[in-house]
């Protein structure tokens, strides 16, 4: 019988909590210089950047900083709000297709309609943007939150003009939990039908991503190392793998799970997620730091997960889950059409609106963990089974 770990058990963990049970919240902030939503519950935090919609924290709240640790990517400089961009003040920083990404990139973002780069110069004229466009535009609240003693829930959205769309999160946190409930809507503007991209970028940065301490637990099946985005001889390109064993550029074996540890090299990876499941789920920890972050997702509407590995001037790793699996752009995913039999982009018909969801917890984790071997959404609770012990993690996952 596998052991179980309750997360209100974990030793002198648990006496770091607030004694005082906190009522939910939200209010604006400022975070990291820019306007933020923030909710909190007492157990947890998490920020959403007005500009570009980005969560920039998703973390616990302890007076122990290991425990409190904020995984998500913050640049090592100031970052603006991307829908202030003016070329005449900030050209000289941020350039190019990137640059509405570059001034505002943050933890976790949405790309749409467009994964990756654009396929065009006149997209590139016309003021369009690398990962889409709603990380260039502000996102406001479309109602008033709604707050009271089972959690608060946050309405943000965006228009996106150029490219006939809008885009709306309810964003949930649940009293006394580490869980965060999204839905997310897309809506085609336009009245015709069109193919789209639509991939949750979720970016980890330093303290927590280090070479040979970072750790990616997925449910996924075969996968292929992307030729283009693999640099300085980090793996083997082009290679078609069964996850979570890949090869070097010499050929000899290596776990993807274990964050790079090659220096000034970058990788992606793209993994067909286990189609047997109605819900897949990848986890991120750092070996020194006590902290599981997990993602929770409907297959049908995610069937690719990413991995980018960038060991350069700053570590960063970024997974993302969507409907597209490597980041060529909307056109060239087009042309692709498929990898491993699986549609490498979606359709969306006109008018039409079109809803999804993602779960994301937290979870504390002992020292020694050995990774994920499975998570699994149980009534009531999410459960994270350990690699090679059997052992278990319990999650609360009440409703709001």
């Amino acid at each position: 019988m596998p052991r179980t770990i309750s997360l209100v058990l974990i030793g002198t963990l648990l006496s770091l909590w607030p004694a005082v049970a906190q009522q939910p919240s939200i209010r604006d902030e400022t975070v990291h210089g820019r306007r933020a939503y923030v909710l909190e519950n007492g157990k947890m935090r998490v920020s959403a950047l007005r500009g570009g919609g980005h969560l920039a924290e998703i973390r616990f709240l302890s007076s122990d900083p290991r425990i409190a640790v904020n995984p998500m990517y913050v640049p090592d400089y100031q970052t603006i709000e991307p829908y202030e961009y003016d070329p005449e003040k900030h050209g000289d920083r941020w350039r190019g297709p990137g640059r509405y990404l570059s001034a505002g990139y943050m933890g976790h973002l949405l790309c749409f309609p467009n994964f990756g780069p654009l396929s065009s110069k006149e997209e590139i004229e016309n003021g369009l943007g690398f990962h889409g466009e709603t990380v260039m535009v502000e996102w406001k609240q479309y109602q008033q939150p709604k707050v009271d003693e089972q959690g608060v829930t946050l309405y943000y959205g965006a228009d996106l003009p150029r490219t006939q769309y809008r885009v709306e999160r309810a964003i949930t946190l649940p009293a006394n939990g580490t869980v965060v409930h999204v839905e997310e809507w897309i809506e085609n503007l336009a009245l015709f039908d069109r193919p789209y991209n639509r991939d949750q970028h979720v970016t980890f940065g330093k303290p927590f991503v280090e070479p040979g301490k970072n750790f990616l637990d997925l449910s996924g099946t075969k996968g292929l190392i992307d030729p283009k985005r693999t640099r300085n001889n980090s793996l083997q390109a082009g290679l078609e793998f069964q996850w979570p064993m890949g090869a070097r550029a010499d050929g000899s074996p290596a776990s993807l799970r274990e964050f790079i540890d090659a220096p000034r090299t970058a990788t992606l990876f793209a993994v067909l997620a286990d189609p047997s499941r109605e819900e897949s789920y990848f986890t991120v920890y750092h070996s020194d730091y006590p902290v599981l972050v997990g993602y929770l997702f409907p297959t049908a509407d995610n069937p690719w997960l990413v991995d980018y590995q960038g060991n350069q001037n700053n570590a960063v790793r970024a997974v993302e889950f969507g409907t597209t699996p490597i980041d060529e752009g909307l056109r060239r995913s087009v042309d692709r059409g498929t990898l491993f039999d699986v549609p490498a982009f979606q359709w969306i018909a006109g008018r039409q609106r079109l809803r999804t969801t993602f779960t994301i917890f937290l979870a504390e984790i002992p020292a020694g963990f050995a990774g994920v071997e499975d998570v699994r959404s149980e009534p009531g609770k999410i459960v994270v089974t350990e690699r090679g012990t059997n052992r278990q993690i319990t999650v609360a996952n009440a409703a709001r």
